[in-house]
């Protein structure tokens, strides 16, 4: 665990970037739901149920729908209102068997992973010559048709960052990687994994097929594979592999969003959207992508609620398959985009701590940043002057206009244990967790109870 930052040195950042030190000085309201956020346990509960009563949860399959029915119960033992599940059906692909093995020159298996929406590989495999690119823009500058019967393979390493950035750039591999080895001939593509770690576990993830191209079967290798296997090209011969990568793609499958409210009293006022997603990849429990998230967001509101009653209702959405494409955040969208939402706010980037908050709100509303900072100083996070962008689950709520506040959690580590065997419960550290729920909670009291319009009429 990160030191967190003192909060005189917390103050003397805010009060230069922000506002005279006299207007930094927290309500009681907010000092009291800050200390008694500190000591929640509600999170880790929600996030420990979650992932050892349910397990994994993959989008549009029966685990989802278990993860969906435990999520209303929870909420509604918790005390939410109006806590239902809204349904909606999707195509949903399914994993099978995901193995490889170099054929020659040097004989050894690899561990790897099929990329979400892969093709199949018959169930015997496929053989072919490995074409090595070190980077994607190296695959991207192959000629046409050059791949024609090969299986490429793009290293592409991915560094750490605490704003987790990097994930945009060394992403693309996995997004866009499979449809440019397609359109060059390739009958598979390899990938290192999209992560930060130097342990033998493949890290998934969903890419999509650019229009008009072939599905080829694709996977990520673990990062030692990867490197193993680009030791191997080095020497100069040849590199056969033979691949089996089997899955199925199933039509209109059921899959979810889960909501629950705590009532405003002012319906005019709009409502605060607090998002996550209850979705996950399969190897994993899905602790820290996305059910701690779930945990914050829960347990936040409620926190925020203990002061009194809010003027605007928190809206609690816990979407549904957002790691295959985001589409329980375009079904609430879809469902609830023509009422007054005054705010979006998600978490899915983890359990670590809060180090910074980013805002996107209508002109005019300072005075609202400056309370929200300085209820977040004790906690060592420092606003940035960099906008709000939200996440997948809120994403079109945010491209209508929706504004906006991130409360960014330290990335460093996430990316070692994203989409992996390894994203299990215990890499949740309970202090670093407590301490987003102070933030989120801080952050909800001061929106739900904001005097400013917010862009709402």
């Amino acid at each position: 665990m990160q030191k967190i930052r003192s909060a005189p040195l917390a103050a003397l950042l805010l009060g230069s970037l922000l506002t005279p030190a006299p207007l930094l000085a927290a309500p009681p309201s907010v000092d009291a739901i800050r200390a008694s956020a500190l000591t929640d346990t509600v999170a880790m509960d929600f996030t420990e149920g979650l992932t050892t009563e349910v397990g994994p949860r993959p989008a549009g399959t029966p685990q989802e729908a278990r993860a969906r029915d435990w999520a209303v119960a929870k909420l509604k033992a918790l005390g939410f209102a109006n806590v239902r599940a809204e349904p909606y059906t999707m195509p949903v692909w399914l994993r099978g068997r995901d193995e490889a093995r170099i054929v020659a020159p040097f004989p050894q298996n690899l561990v790897l992973a099929a990329l979400g929406n892969s093709a199949s590989t018959p169930d015997k495999g496929i053989e072919g010559d490995i074409v090595y690119f070190p980077t994607l823009a190296d695959l991207e500058a192959a000629p046409d048709a050059s791949l024609r019967g090969k299986i490429a393979f793009v290293s592409h390493a991915m560094h750490a960052t605490q704003d987790g950035s990097s994930y945009g750039t060394f992403g693309a591999a996995r997004r866009q990687g499979p449809s440019i080895a397609s359109k060059k001939g390739a009958v598979a593509i390899l990938i290192r994994s999209i992560g930060t770690d130097n342990h033998r576990q493949p890290h998934s993830g969903v890419q999509m097929w650019a229009d008009g191209v072939k599905p080829i079967p694709a996977a990520a290798l673990s990062t030692p594979d990867a490197d193993q296997l680009a030791r191997i090209a080095a020497r100069g011969q040849p590199v056969r592999l033979h691949l089996t990568l089997t899955s199925k793609m199933l039509k209109d499958q059921p899959s979810g969003n889960v909501i629950a409210e705590i009532p405003g009293t002012d319906p005019r006022a709009g409502v605060v959207v607090a998002a996550c997603h209850l979705d996950s990849w399969d190897q994993g429990t899905g602790a820290i992508d996305d059910g701690a998230g779930c945990g914050i967001v829960a347990a936040s509101a409620l926190q925020a609620a203990k002061a009194g009653p809010l003027r605007r209702t928190i809206r609690i959405l816990m979407a549904g398959a957002e790691e295959v494409g985001g589409h329980g955040g375009r079904a609430y969208h879809d469902a609830h985009g023509k009422e007054a939402h005054a705010m979006a706010m998600e978490s899915d980037f983890g359990a670590d701590r809060v180090w910074r908050v980013d805002f996107k709100l209508p002109q005019g509303h300072d005075a609202l940043t400056r309370r929200i900072a300085a209820g977040l100083a004790p906690l060592g996070v420092g606003p940035s002057r960099l906008p709000a962008g939200g996440g997948s689950d809120i994403e079109p709520l945010v491209k209508a206009g929706v504004p906006v506040i991130d409360l960014q959690q330290d990335g460093m580590r996430y990316f070692d244990i994203h989409h992996t065997p390894d994203d299990t419960l215990d890499k949740i550290d309970p202090a670093q967790l407590q301490q987003n729920v102070a933030a989120w909670a801080v952050t909800l009291f001061e929106v739900a109870n904001a005097p400013e319009s917010l862009g709402v009429n």
